[in-house]
């Protein structure tokens, strides 16, 4: 299976329940993917040797990922487009991909949001711009937890939902509430973050996370929201990593603390237990980009969750769906029916942690 043994690992505990399926809400944005020489310097020039547009976001490339896997479950989207190609171009790829769009409205009151994502071409290294459009506008009351039957409910990415964001009257970001409404309503819970360097993370993240079942971070985010250094750019502190989660479950997380990172990735429970696995051995010149491998991740750990496997199990269709997805320079090109992904990964073979 490719971790340290199942004697280290958690096995997820079966959910007494009927409810099927994953809905997925917060940014959903329309990625403008450029491969560029190299990065210039201020005011220098750098060539555009390729140009590509794609799903962006959280939940649209999530439920896309989760599309492309092949799953059997059923898939929803919440969220907000503008009036425009771009929106239109969103709700187009929901019906081919056979996602139900109901809950993911139009408005006019913004257009679309978009990123372009500059990929270096020898590194695959992004940098991000971003324009927030549409997704500032999603509020709680645009979920509505009565009219789905799923069994997840995966929210991304907080600290880019300005609505959500924002401070409730009892001080806590709205986006508490709405995770509170969707457990109470039934659902387990799910969110990731942003790659944001900024203080606040102690005053957005942190005050939601009793109310998350399954957090999703990655080395840099780990490190914003728990003032650790965890070795990122150099040599792995696999110590400090194991503090951080038990950090992150301290404060709050109700289940599964999951921090991913180059080297592969590490997930805690409540009940002290951890899991190591470690990523794929992808080789360089097969990356084209790494923009939605966070997101290919955390679609073939739900994809386990929801299904009840093993942690372990499910760690490692998370890395191998991270790996597919580095194939191409867009978030979810690559990604392949789920047996093609764990073969793509044994093919490479996994790193050594």
């Amino acid at each position: 299976m490719g971790t340290d043994g199942p004697e280290q690992c958690i096995r997820v505990q079966p959910q007494m329940t009927t409810r099927r399926g994953i809905i997925a809400g917060g940014n959903w944005i329309v990625d403008h993917v450029k491969v560029i020489d190299r990065w210039p310097e201020r005011d220098g020039l750098a060539y555009v040797l390729a140009e590509t547009a794609s799903n962006g976001g959280a939940p649209y490339n999530l439920l896309i990922d989760l599309a492309r896997l092949g799953v059997a479950f059923p898939l929803a989207a919440v969220g907000r487009v503008g009036d425009d190609e771009n929106g239109r171009r969103i709700l187009a790829d929901c019906a081919e991909h056979g996602i139900d769009s109901t809950q993911l409205r139009t408005t006019r009151e913004a257009p679309t949001s978009v990123t372009d994502v500059m990929t270096e071409r020898a590194t695959g290294r992004r940098t991000f711009f971003h324009q927030r459009g549409a997704n500032a506008l999603l509020a709680a009351e645009h979920f509505d937890f009565q009219r789905t039957q799923a069994r997840i409910f995966h929210l991304g990415y907080l600290l880019l939902l300005d609505a959500l964001d924002a401070p409730a009257p009892d001080g806590r970001p709205h986006a508490a509430a709405l995770l509170a409404r969707a457990r109470a309503d039934g659902l387990l819970t799910s969110l990731d973050c942003v790659s944001e360097s900024s203080r606040r993370c102690e005053t957005v993240v942190m005050p939601v996370l009793p109310f998350v079942d399954v957090l999703f971070v990655n080395d840099f985010e780990a490190e914003q929201l728990t003032g650790r250094k965890l070795g990122r750019g150099g040599e792995l502190d696999r110590a400090a990593v194991e503090a951080a989660v038990r950090q992150l479950l301290a404060g709050g997380v109700q289940r599964w603390v999951i921090v991913h990172f180059p080297e592969g990735a590490c997930a805690g429970s409540r009940d002290g237990e951890l899991c190591w696995q470690p990523s794929v051995r992808v080789p360089g010149d097969r990356i084209a980009g790494t923009a939605g491998a966070g997101d290919a991740f955390a679609a073939g750990v739900l994809t386990g969750l929801h299904e009840e496997w093993t942690l372990p199990r499910c760690l490692e269709l998370g890395v191998s769906v991270a790996a597919a997805s580095v194939h191409r320079a867009t978030c979810s090109e690559a990604v392949r029916p789920i047996a093609e992904c764990m073969e793509l990964a044994r093919s490479y073979g996994f790193r050594s942690l």
